[in-house]
C-alpha cells in the first residue's frame, strides 16, 4: 500500500515544527523515483519545551529566571514557565485524589505555597522577561513557547548563594526534555553534595535509570534502577545514595526507560562553592570545551569512554592567537568504561582559552568530557564546570546577563569564523546593540557584550555564525562577594530554531512502499 504524498508531507512537517529536530531524507543508495533527493524547505519551529531544575537544596539564596526569544517577523504566540510539583507534592496529590473533599480543600488552600513567581509571559520577541524568588525549596519549572515565541527560545536560571555549603553563583540553561543525558565531573565524596534533578514535562510518569562510573568502572548499585518521575513533577536524587564507597571524578548516565525528562546535576562543595553540571554534547571521538577563564588557578579534565574501545586524545589549548600543545598535558589515554582525570595547573596563563580534544593514533572511541574550573585562592575559591559543547550551526542565545558581569568566549577549532553578537534591550528597558567579530583559526576570542543604551534589568546575548568554519561558544557570569570570585559558565549550543521539511511539490509516496 502506498501512502499519498500530501499526508506524508503533512506528518513530517508537523513533527519537525513541533520537535525542532526532525528532517526527512532518502536513505543512501535509494532513489526517490525522480533520481534526486526530495527538495526541502526551512521553516521556524512552532513549539518549544524547556525545563528548569529545582534550584538546589540551600536555605539561603536568590534565584533569577530570564526568558528570551530573538526578534523575528511576528509576535503571535506565547512563552511561559509554570511550577512542577515535587515528589512529595505528587504523592500528596495522589492521596487527595482518593478523597474529593480533600481535593476541594487543597484547591481552597491555594496549592503550591512555596512555588516561585513564574517568569512573566513574554510580551514580544526581542525583549526579555525576568522574575526572581528567595523562597527555599522553589520548584522546578516546565516551560512552553508557541508560535513566533518558539524559535530560539531560551531561559537562564541563576542562583546566588552568599553563605554556607555550595555558596556562589549556580547557573543553568534550561534544557529540552530527552531520553538520555551524560555528565562528567560529579562526585560522591563526603565533602560534596551532588544531586541529579529529574523533571518530567508530560502527562504520563517517566521511568529513569541512573548509572555512575568512576576510575574503576561502573559503580555497583540497585538504587538507581527504575526511578519513577510522576507526570509534571520533579525528583531529586543524592548521588552518594547510589554508591557504597565515595568516588571522585564520576560520570553520570541518565536513561529514560519510558517517557522523557530534563536532567541536570548540582554540585555543592564544602570548600570551593557550587554550580550546575550540565549535560555534555552527544559523545563523539573528540570534544571542544570553550571558555576557560584566564585567571583559573586549576583546571581538572574528566573523561569517560562509554564504548568498548579505549580513547587516545591529543590535547590543544586554543587561546587568543592560536592553539598550542600545553606542556605536560600533551595527550590523554582514557580506558573504556572508566573515568580518567587530569589536573592541569596554570593552564591558561592569564588569557581566556578553550580545550580541544582531538582523536589520535586512529582512535574512534566516543568520549564524555567536562572541565572543573577553580578560581581564587585558599578560602576564597570558587568552582564552575564546562561540559563538552555542541557547535553553533546558525544561532544561539545566552539569556540572563547583567551589566559588567557577562562575557562570551567564541572558539574556532578549525577555520576562521565571522560572528555577529546582538545585545537585547534589558528586561526593564533600553536599546539593543550589535557587533561583528572575526575569530582566528584555532583560537578563542573573549568578547565583552556590545554596549547598549539605557539597559535596565537583565538582557540577552544572541550569537550568530555568519560565515567560515565551525563555531563553539560559552558565556561566563561573574560577581565578587566578600573577595570571592563567584562565577558560572554555560556552553551555548545551537538553538535549532529552524528545521527542514519536505517541499510540498515533491511526491514522496515512493518512500512509503
Amino acid at each position: 500500500m502506498k501512502t499519498g504524498p500530501l499526508s506524508l508531507i503533512a506528518a513530517a512537517a508537523a513533527l519537525a515544527v513541533t520537535a525542532g529536530l526532525a528532517t526527512l531524507t532518502v536513505p543512501d543508495g535509494e532513489e526517490d523515483g525522480g533520481g534526486t533527493a526530495p527538495a526541502a524547505s526551512r521553516i521556524a519551529v512552532e513549539r518549544s519545551t524547556l525545563l528548569c531544575p529545582q534550584p538546589g537544596d540551600t536555605e539561603v539564596g536568590e534565584t533569577t529566571y530570564t526568558s528570551f526569544t530573538p526578534a523575528g517577523e511576528g509576535d503571535e504566540g506565547s512563552a511561559e514557565l509554570l511550577p512542577a510539583t515535587t515528589e512529595s507534592e505528587a504523592a500528596e496529590e495522589d492521596e487527595q485524589n482518593d478523597d474529593k473533599d480533600a481535593e476541594k480543600d487543597s484547591e481552597k488552600d491555594g496549592g503550591k505555597d512555596d512555588a516561585p513567581k513564574p517568569v512573566a509571559p513574554l510580551k514580544r520577541p526581542g525583549t526579555p522577561a525576568a522574575a526572581s524568588t528567595e523562597k527555599a525549596g522553589a520548584p522546578a519549572l516546565v516551560g512552553t513557547a508557541e508560535g513566533d515565541f518558539a524559535p530560539g527560545w531560551s531561559v537562564q536560571q541563576t542562583t546566588l548563594v552568599t553563605v554556607g555549603d555550595g555558596r556562589g553563583l549556580s547557573g543553568a540553561r534550561c534544557t529540552a526534555p530527552d531520553t538520555e543525558f551524560w555528565f562528567a565531573g560529579a562526585s560522591t565524596i563526603d565533602e560534596r553534595r551532588d544531586y541529579v534533578q529529574l523533571t518530567n514535562p508530560d502527562d504520563e510518569a517517566a521511568v529513569v535509570d541512573l548509572e555512575l562510573f568512576d576510575k574503576d568502572g561502573q559503580v555497583e548499585s540497585e538504587n538507581g534502577d527504575g526511578i519513577q518521575v510522576p507526570a509534571h513533577s520533579s525528583v531529586s536524587v543524592l548521588l552518594s545514595t547510589l554508591a557504597e564507597d565515595p568516588s571522585i571524578n564520576v560520570a553520570v548516565h541518565v536513561a529514560a526507560r519510558s517517557g522523557r525528562v530534563g536532567a541536570a546535576v548540582h554540585a555543592a562543595d564544602e570548600q570551593i562553592g557550587g554550580d550546575w553540571l550540565q549535560p555534555v554534547a552527544e559523545p563523539a571521538p573528540g570534544a571542544v570545551l570553550p571558555g576557560i577563564p584566564g585567571d583559573a588557578t586549576s583546571v581538572r579534565l574528566v573523561v569517560y569512554v562509554p564504548g568498548e574501545d579505549d580513547a587516545d586524545l591529543a590535547v590543544k589549548l586554543a587561546g587568543p592567537n592560536g592553539s598550542i600543545t600545553p606542556a605536560g598535558y600533551e595527550s590523554v589515554h582514557a580506558k573504556s568504561g572508566m573515568t580518567t582525570a587530569v589536573d592541569m595547573r596554570k593552564l591558561t596563563q592569564g588569557e581566556v582559552g578553550s580545550l580541544i580534544l582531538e582523536p589520535e593514533d586512529g582512535s574512534t572511541a566516543p568520549v564524555v568530557a567536562a572541565l572543573q574550573v577553580t578560581r581564587g585562592k585558599d578560602t576564597g575559591q570558587e568552582m564552575a564546570f564546562i561540559p563538552a559543547a555542541a557547535p553553533v550551526e546558525e544561532r544561539t542565545t545566552a539569556s540572563g546577563n547583567w551589566p559588567k558581569a557577562a562575557s562570551l568566549s567564541l572558539t574556532a577549532p578549525g577555520k576562521a569564523v565571522e560572528v555577529r553578537v546582538t545585545a537585547s534591550p534589558g528586561s526593564g528597558g533600553g536599546e539593543p546593540a550589535e557587533e561583528t567579530y572575526k575569530v582566528k583559526p584555532r583560537s578563542t576570542l573573549a568578547v565583552e557584550p556590545p554596549k547598549t543604551s539605557g539597559t535596565k534589568g537583565t538582557f540577552a546575548l544572541t550569537v550568530e555564525r555568519v560565515s567560515g568554519g565551525p563555531l563553539y561558544a560559552s558565556r561566563t557570569l561573574e560577581q565578587k562577594e566578600d573577595g570571592i570570585p563567584m562565577f558560572t559558565i554555560q556552553t551555548l549550543p545551537d538553538d535549532k530554531g529552524m528545521v527542514e521539511v519536505p517541499d510540498a511539490g515533491q511526491d514522496l509516496g515512493v518512500l512509503a512502499d
